[in-house]
């Protein structure tokens, strides 16, 4: 039930993209992510509009990684300030970073020729339901991604 994508700029890399409802332990996860005992980055999903969104972000994340220019000190949460369109990432923790009250979780999982992952150790860790990608838009929360990306009536109207 995830999505499991390849890069077409890093062939050996892969993303993985998991989606959880009915999340009773957001608080416990991010403690985890923050000690290292999760290694993924825990997205609030409620700011993704598509898993486009995050395979870009992851894209530019690796690629950053790989020239040794990120902004942030790990490659997960190089990809949290990647969904910002500001450059402050504190601001991108807090709009697009798991919260402790969140009901969703989006977690993104890298994969590469020096690290493998297995996303059955993080399914286990999360109290809550795992769910398709089709699912997304219930979750999605439009006011949200209107007012974080400043987008207009006329805005819209152009796309």
């Amino acid at each position: 039930m995830h999505i499991k994508h390849q890069l077409e700029l890093f062939p050996g890399s892969f993303v993985t993209l998991m989606l959880f409802n009915n999340v009773k332990n957001a608080a416990n996860l991010r403690k985890m992510a923050m000690e290292g005992s999760i290694d993924g980055a825990l997205l609030n999903p409620s700011t993704i509009v598509d898993p486009l969104q995050v395979l870009v972000a992851a894209n530019k994340a690796i690629h950053l990684y790989k020239l040794g220019k990120m902004k942030t000190r790990t490659l997960y949460s190089e990809i949290i300030f990647n969904l910002s369109p500001t450059n402050n990432i504190s601001e991108a923790f807090k709009k697009f970073g798991l919260s402790e009250n969140d009901p969703a979780a989006l977690i993104v999982l890298i994969e590469d020729e020096t690290q493998s992952v297995n996303p059955e150790e993080i399914v286990c860790k999360v109290e809550g339901q795992q769910i398709p990608f089709g699912e997304l838009p219930k979750i999605m929360d439009i006011a949200k991604v209107k007012k974080l990306y400043k987008l207009t009536p006329q805005d819209r109207k152009s796309t």
